[in-house]
């Protein structure tokens, strides 16, 4: 898929960028950690139920250590759209390969893909291939364990505060992303 997609009139001398994409729902119901409090105490969690959500379009460019997020009201074709357009205007020297589920709003018709990104999908119930899943679960872990927010600007503050001292940090994306394999991978156009 790789070599089809790497044709030196698509690359046009530009770098060749590989991303890999999901998005992620976080919200108000709080998740239950382990956590450590001192002999004889027991540590105790407020728990939350209420169902209220925001998404969030994430990126990682296992390669460089980089993450590129966006938060969204909702998942839809128009806000893949822009997330894509945001991804395509951060780097707009590189020709990007972005690795992707099979959701909907990735293969809907009406989906506007900039000229600079090819989208590439994973097999289908393949999560465990996509490193940004890790990414999320880096988040959860370090920016909400044991939380319960009161409410959605906290939950969405919370979120922004994680992802950008995530994105600030490249050697630990980097670390979370850059498996063996896909740093093997041949991004060369040939």
């Amino acid at each position: 898929m790789l070599a089809a997609e790497l044709k030196p009139e698509a690359v046009r001398g530009r770098s060749v960028r590989l991303t890999f994409q999901d998005e992620a729902r976080f919200g108000r119901m709080a998740r239950m950690r382990r956590c450590w409090a001192p002999a004889p105490w027991r540590p105790m969690v407020r728990n939350g139920y209420e169902r209220q959500f925001t998404y969030v379009y994430g990126a990682v460019s296992p390669h460089q250590g980089q993450l590129d997020w966006r938060l969204t009201p909702q998942m839809n074709t128009v806000h893949m759209g822009a997330f894509l357009q945001q991804v395509s205007q951060a780097h707009p020297e590189d020709f990007i390969l972005m690795v992707l589920d099979g959701a909907s709003s990735h293969k809907a018709k009406d989906l506007t893909v900039p000229e600079n990104i090819r989208l590439l999908r994973l097999p289908p119930y393949s999560p465990e291939l996509n490193p940004q899943e890790h990414i999320w679960d880096e988040v959860r872990e370090k920016a909400f364990p044991n939380r319960v927010m009161d409410n959605m600007d906290q939950v969405i503050g919370q979120l922004q505060d994680g992802l950008q001292r995530l994105a600030k940090d490249t050697e630990r994306t980097r670390s979370l992303a850059a498996w063996p394999w896909i740093i093997r991978l041949n991004l060369t156009a040939n």
